[in-house]
């Protein structure tokens, strides 16, 4: 058990470096659009959502391929090799001195990005069944700690030009490389591997062979794809609803922010230990979807800062939702496909990337403005809401379908 805490704790590490570097380059990537587009911020913010969209497509072509090729070289030299990748593609941007030097950037990145397929893998592979919720929760907690400082580490940087972030993050994936050659250990044994085969290196070829070992696969995996279209919501739209209903600037918008990757990071690194152990999986899932529909009423009808806050705080419990459908949905294959199914489910919730933003951006248009239908900036939240409760509907499908066992909480441990 010391080292499988202490390989969890490596790729945390991994994880969070990952996404402080992503983190770090967000404030700074309009303003170097601007720059190497010689364009306005309406035609760079274009610009930016089909770079966005390019590396959603990216993820979705290659997060199956790689989680595949773990399963037949093992998970080690996967990480390692997409980890290294993506360090030099921030130096690529770090050093663009045209626009098109960027879009090869974000292709990359969507390709190696990917290896988040990998690294739940990794997890799954040294994590008993029943406590797997709480280790892709931290996971969870790595992303929402990201979320947090590598933004603010990024605007700080910023200061000493817009190439200074993107140099930064290069130098944290190459760090990020050192760290997991030396240190991290494969956790896929050789009589644990099968062959790769491409046929099987798409999400829709690997759903349909995972099919087989369990009905609920499908069911999991289209959860958490819907439940990916509703989460979107906040990076899309949020900052632009917080401007439009409650009139905050750069500074308010960036403190929220902070406080919703803080809740969410407790949730899932310490929440889930909690609660985990008493709800059950089940409960947990539903509980963190009618937390997220709360969030978005509140949203809806609140002014103050005090019941910003409240609703912010509410918000976080959807932390529950994906790490508890992932851990049932591993157990429910083999351990040789666990890369297969956790390739499967990034490629799948990577089309809420390339859908949602333009799905809540056109909602946010029509319900904020003077030209709007009926003023309500909050209604791509409550659409997201409605399309949570869709997610909750095929998780519980797919639930019904185990044992009950499977999804009740385990007996705690004997002192």
């Amino acid at each position: 058990m010391t080292q499988h805490r202490g390989s969890i704790g490596v790729v945390f590490a991994i994880v969070l470096i990952d996404m402080l570097g992503f983190g770090i380059v967000m404030p700074v990537l309009p303003g170097l659009i601007m720059h190497l587009g010689k364009v306005p911020i309406d035609t760079a913010a274009v610009y930016a959502g089909w770079l966005g969209a390019g590396y959603a497509l990216m993820q979705f072509v290659f997060a199956p391929i790689i989680g595949n090729l773990s399963d037949r070289f093992g998970r080690r030299p996967v990480l390692l090799a997409s980890v290294l990748a993506m360090g030099v593609d921030y130096a690529i941007m770090g050093f663009a001195p045209a626009l098109w030097w960027l879009v090869i950037g974000r292709i990359v990145a969507g390709m190696t990005g990917a290896s988040w397929s990998a690294a739940y893998a990794y997890i799954a592979d040294i994590t008993p069944p029943e406590k797997r919720a709480q280790s892709f929760g931290l996971m969870g907690m790595a992303f929402g700690f990201g979320f947090i400082f590598g933004p603010a580490a990024g605007g700080l940087l910023g200061a000493f030009g817009s190439h200074v972030p993107f140099l930064a993050a290069a130098g944290l994936a190459l760090a990020n490389f050192a760290l997991g050659f030396f240190v991290l250990r494969e956790s896929l044994p050789a009589e644990g591997r099968r062959p790769f085969e491409l046929a099987r290196a798409n999400a829709f070829a690997s759903l349909r062979a995972l099919k087989g070992q369990s009905a609920t696969v499908l069911w999991f995996v289209a959860a958490l794809g819907v439940w990916q279209l509703a989460h979107i919501v906040y990076p899309a739209i949020w900052a632009y609803f917080a401007i439009a209903a409650w009139g905050f600037g750069p500074k308010q918008i960036g403190l929220a922010l902070a406080v919703v990757g803080i809740s969410s990071a407790l949730v899932q690194g310490v929440g889930l230990r909690l609660l985990l152990p008493r709800l059950g999986e089940r409960r947990a899932v539903t509980l963190g979807v009618l937390a997220f529909a709360a969030s978005a009423a509140l949203y809806a009808v609140v002014g103050t800062i005090p019941l910003i806050y409240t609703a912010i705080v509410v918000g976080g419990m959807q932390g529950l939702i994906q790490p508890s459908i992932q851990a049932l949905n591993s157990r429910a294959v083999d351990a040789s496909s666990q890369g297969e199914l956790q390739g499967a489910t990034q490629s799948i919730g990577s089309i809420a990337q390339i859908i949602g933003p333009p799905l809540y951006s056109g909602i946010f248009a029509k319900f904020s403005g003077p030209a709007a239908l009926v003023h309500l900036p909050a209604m791509p939240l409550l659409v997201a809401a409605g399309i949570a409760f869709a997610a909750l509907a095929l998780f519980l499908r797919g639930a019904a379908l185990l044992p009950r066992s499977a999804t009740v909480p385990s007996p705690e441990p004997a002192p």
